[in-house]
């Protein structure tokens, strides 16, 4: 008897690292990106991509951008950039007014959310890499959704396959 649980035993565990080395896998499952500059004063080109056409994703890669619309698990984003203020030190800001440069993916199941400000759907205290000022704290896809449906955050935001598989919120005070 006492084989016989030790082998179950040992099944459940190796089922159990399985499992969860698959989930980890999935996470990781898309080839790192080059990141843009976190404060860049430039739009970011997505070379090849025809806007004339209807909306659709955007090459993979990653793109410095916020959330414009969320629709159920599909979100549409632009592209955003620096603009240096003379009172402040500056703000993000969009395409030009009239300007067709949005995308919309679907948000992938496994995708990682790190937060700059905790994982209330509101916002909270900072959760920052302090040397980079992007988010740290890893929230779920429910929060990720409901936040940005709210209201678009600065983020580097990860397109594979076009689906997004990693958004990384910048902190702006």
């Amino acid at each position: 008897m006492k084989t016989f649980l030790r082998t179950l035993f040992a099944g459940g565990v190796a089922t159990a690292v399985v499992l969860s080395s698959g989930m980890a896998a999935d996470a990781a499952a898309y080839p790192r990106y080059e990141a843009p500059k976190t404060f860049g004063t430039t739009l970011q080109a997505d070379p090849g991509h025809d806007f004339t056409k209807r909306i659709s994703p955007r090459r993979n890669g990653i793109l410095r951008g916020w959330v414009t619309y969320v629709s159920g698990t599909t979100v549409e984003y632009e592209p955003i950039r620096w603009k240096k203020g003379t009172q402040t030190e500056g703000w993000f800001v969009g395409p030009p007014e009239n300007d067709a440069m949005a995308y919309s993916s679907r948000v992938a199941r496994g995708v990682v959310f790190l937060s700059a400000s905790g994982c209330k759907v509101s916002g909270g205290e900072p959760t920052l890499a302090r040397s980079t000022g992007l988010g740290a704290k890893r929230c779920s896809r429910a929060v990720l959704l409901k936040r940005y449906a709210r209201s678009g955050h600065p983020s580097l935001i990860t397109v594979y396959r076009g689906e997004i598989v990693k958004v990384q919120e910048i902190f702006t005070p």
